[in-house]
């Protein structure tokens, strides 16, 4: 099963390497044969075209900021809720934010986009609160769970110590959610990274498009540049891969611990 589901993610990785690295005259065979010229010229015209330092830079402040901001509002509100859970208001807005996971999101996105035409934000500050409230319902939900398996004992020692609950919360709750910190993190960068259809809705300046956008220029009416638009995916994939490498260890770890108590 493991070999099986490996393959589902490696066989197509191959095949857009292979096509990047191809000659548009190459297309016509077997796609999944290797490229009998390599033309290394396509990653130079997908840094062109799409002006890719300044797309890449637009994607990473965005995703920097939806995933510096998610971590620190959405772990606060999910420390409210998860230890005032007995309380009916608590546990009627931790059900009111899981609810919002069934609520697909084409049913909001022309309100969406026109009401944040009309507050000024059809930009990357915009951009950045629609990630974190989107991802509110999802965060609280795993937050919550993780929060619920620290011991109380653990915050009745810091406020014997004189810790208020803001102290409780930085000092003791906050460093113990490194893990799922890193989960939900690496889950926002994923999705506000490659996200296309929220900022092609908002975003109205064409200088600050996303990576996601500025690779839409390969497709037309009549045609597709395959080659140079795999270039362009393998370009924008690098980041992230790099990103996972270095933090997949507390993602699965947060991952296992928020799964039992």
């Amino acid at each position: 099963m493991l070999v099986v589901l490996a393959l589902t993610v490696l066989v197509p990785l191959y095949f857009t390497v292979v096509t990047a690295l191809k000659t548009p005259d190459q297309l016509g065979g077997r796609g999944f044969a290797l490229p009998t010229e390599v033309r290394w010229a396509n990653f130079a015209d997908a840094w062109t075209l799409t002006d890719f330092p300044r797309a890449a830079l637009n994607s990473a402040v965005i995703t920097v900021s939806a995933v510096a901001l998610t971590l620190l509002t959405n772990s606060m509100v999910a420390y409210a809720i998860a230890r005032n859970m007995h309380r009916r208001l608590f546990k009627g807005l931790f059900f009111y934010f899981v609810s919002a996971l069934f609520v697909p999101f084409p049913i909001l996105m022309l309100p969406v986009a026109k009401q944040t035409a009309q507050l000024g934000l059809d930009n990357p500050a915009g951009l950045v609160l629609l990630y974190v409230v989107y991802g509110l319902s999802f965060n609280i939900f795993i937050f919550t769970a993780y929060i619920r398996s620290i011991p109380l004992e653990l915050e009745e020692a810091a406020r014997m110590d004189g810790a208020g609950t803001w102290g409780v919360f930085w000092r003791v709750i906050f460093p113990l959610l490194t893990p799922m910190n890193a989960t939900v993190g690496i889950l926002t960068c994923l999705w506000a990274w490659n996200d296309f259809l929220l900022p092609l809705i908002i975003v109205s300046d064409p200088g600050q498009a996303t990576l996601p956008l500025v690779q839409y220029v390969f497709q037309s009416q009549f045609q597709t540049n395959y080659t140079v638009a795999f270039a362009s995916y393998l370009m924008a994939m690098a980041p992230l891969l790099v990103v996972y490498v270095l933090a997949q260890r507390w993602v699965i770890s947060g991952v296992t611990r928020g799964a039992v108590k």
